[in-house]
């Protein structure tokens, strides 16, 4: 049943696109080079699962947004972007949302426990959350009171995985046809991960995330052929877990370098074919 998903359609019946944005289109695969905000490029109830990294507003370089920020403007900024995620999910969509703990950066914050109050407060119910051991504790640089208790810092070497989802938990939609293995399910159901980040001078991009990261969460919460959405795209590695584990990808991304970035780790990681690339894509720059 699982080939026969992706030879019923050449496109996505249920995504409306326009081609001035989109960088790449196959049947597959979608790259949208657009803002998230205002993106008019996706359908309301149309994604099975959504899997992203938004921006840590902790003064990351990128080419094409501002990661320093208010934390009130940050805020606002999650609210904004999580009520469109809200809008694109199907009832029984899931999200999966990788985010810092809390950031130390600019003063303290619970990054983690505010956005998941806000995605709360738009609508989203909540699941649970899995803790990402990324063994990042070597790259500490602030101590605060070195040997003292007078103002240490405590910084977890952690990132958290929130998993919500819009109305009701058990998934009917789909193929309802599942790929994961006895051995990933019962290590992956339980929610401390450990598994290394991924190298910027390696991708070429100042955030990128592990492909295992989004591969985790595509098979464990979502049905083969489903549509999963990647709102903050960079480097493309949850495109690159979709479509090796034959679901339908979307990825938006502001920046036009990023979506080229992603079109070229397609190419080599998700060992797509080029030619196809070039001849079926659409590539507006």
């Amino acid at each position: 049943m699982g080939d026969k998903i992706f030879l019923e359609n050449e496109i996505f019946e249920n995504l409306r696109f326009s081609s001035s944005r989109i960088f790449f289109d196959s049947r597959m695969l979608k790259i949208i080079n657009d803002n998230v905000l205002i993106t008019k490029y996706i359908t309301n109830k149309s994604i099975d699962l959504i899997a992203t990294s938004p921006p840590y507003n902790v003064d990351i370089e990128y080419n094409s947004h501002n990661d320093k920020l208010s934390y009130r403007d940050y805020l606002n900024f999650s609210k904004n972007w999580l009520s469109r995620c809200f809008e694109w999910l199907k009832d029984d969509g899931r999200f999966c949302l990788n985010i810092p703990l809390d950031k130390n950066k600019g003063g303290q914050q619970s990054v983690g426990a505010d956005l998941t109050t806000i995605a709360k407060d738009i609508g989203f119910k909540y699941h649970s959350t899995i803790v990402w051991n990324e063994g990042n504790i070597s790259r500490r640089t602030a101590w605060g009171s070195w040997l003292s208790a007078s103002a240490p810092y405590v910084i977890a070497p952690v990132e958290l995985i929130v998993i919500l989802y819009k109305k009701t938990w058990k998934k009917t939609s789909g193929s309802r046809e599942s790929d994961i293995t006895k051995e990933e399910f019962m290590k992956w159901t339980n929610g401390l991960w450990t598994f290394s980040g991924e190298s910027k001078k390696k991708i070429g991009h100042p955030a990128p995330f592990p492909i295992e990261l989004p591969r985790r969460c595509i098979k464990l919460f979502s049905f083969l052929g489903d549509t999963v959405l990647d709102p903050f795209m960079g480097s493309g590695s949850t495109l690159i877990a979709a479509y090796l584990n034959r679901r339908k990808g979307i990825g938006v991304e502001i920046d036009k370098n990023y979506c080229e970035l992603a079109k070229q780790r397609l190419i080599k990681e998700g060992k797509i074919n080029q030619l196809n690339l070039i001849d079926v894509g659409v590539n507006n720059g």
